[in-house]
């Protein structure tokens, strides 16, 4: 199966992303503010060699999130989380793996990014912005980095419900390989 570090990376270098777009001091207002809403992108991930020229494209999706919860596409995975389980789901392979969402780290929970988002704050540059767009680059270590462009940026209001946000693995086909490390 495909990594789910790649894709949860995606989620939540996203959500840096967003963060950086109302920076200003200490804090990121849009950030603060984002816990209130279900917030919702699509995106695209251009990886960069060092000096900034384009090394390649690597894949696009999109991302809910709301509170502790969430759902992202990317590199042919879609990641779920109800906040407490998390599914990474490879339709192309047949399988699914399930673990504790709050295992691991922002890379693995791009809902925990609320939490410790100044953590990230000197690896993110804004390129540019505007009320639903937000281009930026965000440094991964000396060599690499990652051009994220959002599109589509909406805060909504929460729904509260958590059914989008979970997988019924017993709705799967019945040759999905199904891999539970609760």
């Amino acid at each position: 199966m495909k990594r789910i570090y790649a894709a949860a990376f995606i989620a939540a270098a996203a959500m840096a992303a967003i963060s950086a777009s109302g920076q200003t001091g200490g804090g990121i207002p849009l950030l603060d503010k984002a816990p209130q809403y279900r917030v919702t992108f699509d995106y695209t991930l251009t990886y960069l060699k060092a000096g900034g020229s384009p090394a390649r494209e690597v894949t696009g999706g999109s991302v809910i999130v709301e509170d502790r919860a969430f759902f992202a596409t990317g590199m042919d995975l879609e990641l779920i989380s109800d906040g407490e389980s998390r599914w990474t789901v490879d339709r192309a392979a047949g399988e699914v793996v399930v673990e504790k969402a709050d295992a691991g780290s922002v890379i693995t929970n791009p809902a925990l990014l609320f939490a410790t988002y100044r953590d990230y704050l000197d690896r993110i540059t804004v390129n540019s912005s505007g009320e639903d767009f937000l281009d930026v680059t965000v440094k991964v270590d000396e060599d690499v980095s990652e051009r994220f462009v959002l599109k589509d940026i909406r805060f909504l209001p929460k729904e509260g419900k958590r059914s989008g946000f979970t997988l019924d693995v017993k709705s799967l086909p019945d040759d999905f390989v199904v891999t539970d490390l609760r």
